[in-house]
Formats: C-alpha cells, sequence, structure tokens
C-alpha cells in the first residue's frame, strides 16, 4: 500500500473496525454464555443472506432467550423456524434450525455444551477448527473464520485463515501481511480484518450499484 492509501484506509478503519461481536454487545470475556451467543451470531452472519437480516435474526434469538445449546433444544424446531422467518431468514428457514438444532445436541453430547471445553480439549489451531466443524452440517470454513476472528481476543488457540471478504479486500488493497499492516496502523488483527470484511462489503455494493446503471 502506498502512504496515502495507508492513511485513507486507516480512517476506514477507525471507523469501520469495531468487531462484530462488541456491536452485538457480546462481552466475549463472559464466559461461555457469551462464546455460544457468538457463534450462533457467526453462523447466522456466514450464509449467503443480507447482513442485515442475520442481525435482525439474532437480536430476536437473543430477545426470545434463546441463545444457549439447551433453550434451543427445548423450544424445538418448530419456533426456532418461527424465529428465523421473523427476521428475514425465510429462504434458509428450514435447514436453518436442523442445523442449529444438530450443533446444540452434539455440543452438549460432546463438551456439555461448552465452548470453552472445546477449546481447552483442542490440540492446536488446526484441531479446533476441526471440532467446530464437526459440530454439524453448515459449519464451514466461513463461519469457523468469522467465529475465530473474535476468539482471538479471548482463545489462545484461534487464528483462523481470514475469510473470502477480508482476502478480497487485501487483493484489491494490495495487502500481502495482515500482521504487518497491523502493526503499521497500530490497531488490532480483530479490528484489521473487521474493517477489511467491511470494506470489501462496501466495494461490493459500489459495483453493484454501478451494474444497474
Amino acid at each position: 500500500m502506498t502512504r496515502e492509501s495507508i492513511t485513507d484506509f486507516l480512517r476506514f478503519s477507525k471507523e469501520n473496525g469495531r468487531p462484530y461481536s462488541e456491536m452485538l454487545s457480546i462481552d466475549l470475556r463472559a464466559g461461555d454464555r457469551a462464546y455460544f451467543e457468538w457463534f450462533l451470531a457467526a453462523f447466522l452472519y456466514s450464509k449467503p443472506i443480507r447482513e442485515e437480516s442475520a442481525t435482525r435474526t439474532f437480536l430476536l434469538f437473543r430477545e426470545y432467550g434463546l441463545t444457549d445449546p439447551e433453550s434451543l433444544l427445548k423450544a424445538g424446531w418448530d419456533r426456532i423456524v418461527e424465529v428465523l422467518d421473523e427476521g428475514g431468514y425465510t429462504r434458509y428457514d428450514f435447514s436453518t434450525a436442523d442445523r442449529l438444532l444438530e450443533i446444540s445436541r452434539n455440543l452438549i453430547k460432546d463438551y456439555g455444551g461448552s465452548l470453552n471445553r472445546l477449546h481447552e480439549e483442542a490440540r492446536d489451531g488446526k484441531d479446533l477448527e476441526d471440532r467446530l466443524r464437526m459440530l454439524g452440517k453448515g459449519i464451514g470454513p466461513v463461519t469457523v473464520s468469522v467465529f475465530l476472528r473474535d476468539m482471538r481476543k479471548v482463545w489462545g488457540k484461534a487464528d483462523p485463515q481470514p475469510t473470502p471478504r477480508v482476502k478480497e479486500a487485501m487483493r484489491v488493497l494490495k495487502i500481502s501481511d495482515l500482521d504487518e499492516l497491523a502493526k503499521t496502523l497500530n490497531m488490532g488483527r480483530v479490528e484489521l480484518e473487521t474493517a477489511l470484511h467491511r470494506y470489501s462489503r462496501l466495494e461490493r455494493s459500489k459495483e453493484t450499484q454501478r451494474s444497474k446503471r
């Protein structure tokens, strides 16, 4: 990046680098319940749906007290579908409900419902990602990367690959080393990747608007 582009991106990053978990008022220092809340949000964000719909849907799950595996299992499939539909997840409501129930069952069965236990039992970063994916269908690389991006702040083994959106922004901005850029900009890696994610979304939106003219 040139000095001018670094200055421009630094300005953008300061305004757009707030992690999604913080935006949703999820305090990851609070432990397991907060971890699952963020995992649920990351699962919703990783699907091919508008970010605004994913945010609205997560906030509805929170409003209805459905942000832990036990509550999701107790609520059942029909209730989860209702919440997904209310949030705007109508295209993926049935499959998402199936997967949330499967994930909740497996997390309880294998780790007593604790994502922190899953992290503790993981040998390293790769094993951590494998264990997360094994919780159920629908947990792919994007879900894992989105979730673990913010979890870098609290989990020592969290070191995910950048999401496709972040990689696209890196390509456009000609960024080769995220850690080095974070040092240059004097910002955290989580905040940097979040800013790059939002930059990619902004550029994609501009392209869509131009194509409609």
